[in-house]
């Protein structure tokens, strides 16, 4: 796995990993239809191809296929379903899936500028961040997305939109345990976590 720590290895890697997150955000632009929702999601796609091809090379890679495996279905499985969504209707008034939206894209953006140039779809270190949004949670990114999918899915409510939400859910939940079981390798990542208690929500969880 050292060749992905070669600068220019990571670098297309990350471009690559990109040209789904640029095709949804034309696809939502051409389609013409966005909603407040829509929006923010666009919003935060920016943000994420931004930081992704601007981003930190890493120390260490995680060589687990599986792991790879789960990063790869959780992130391009969502955005899947986002891009492509089916069929529903709304089960709440829309100021409130648009008040959801804009929390959702608030929490992703504090998230992702205090994260910086460290982020990436498979476990990897980077280097530590212990501030900003990360001073509170140790997945702040995950939280916006759980509350922007949320969103999503009481705007289009349906069966298969529910079963989805809670797949990715409980897919990103694993993710994260993965993360953690990869990171705290480091000292200092696991002098964080028993600093930084919660994962996505203070006092909660």
């Amino acid at each position: 796995m050292r060749i992905l720590a070669i600068p220019a290895v990571d670098k297309t890697i990350a471009i690559v990993a990109c040209l789904p997150f640029v095709y949804s955000l034309w696809h939502r632009l051409v389609e013409g239809t966005l909603n407040i929702p829509q929006a923010c999601a666009a919003l935060g796609q920016l943000i994420m191809i931004a930081t992704m091809v601007l981003r930190r090379t890493p120390e260490r890679v995680t060589p687990n296929p599986a792991w790879w495996l789960l990063a790869f279905v959780a992130t391009y499985g969502s955005l899947f379903w986002v891009t492509f969504p089916p069929t529903g209707h709304p089960i709440v008034p829309n100021p409130v899936t648009d008040t959801l939206s804009i929390v959702s894209v608030l929490v992703v953006v504090y998230a992702r500028l205090s994260l910086g140039r460290n982020i990436g779809f498979v476990p990897a270190q980077r280097r530590i961040v212990l501030s900003g949004a990360y001073r509170f949670v140790r997945h702040p990114i995950y939280t916006g997305l759980f509350l922007a999918w949320l969103s999503f899915t009481l705007r289009l409510f349906s069966s298969t939109n529910l079963w989805i939400l809670l797949t990715l859910y409980a897919l990103f939940f694993i993710k994260s345990i993965v993360e953690e079981s990869f990171l705290r390798k480091d000292p200092s990542y696991a002098s964080y976590m028993s600093r930084v208690r919660y994962r996505y929500i203070p006092f909660v969880i």
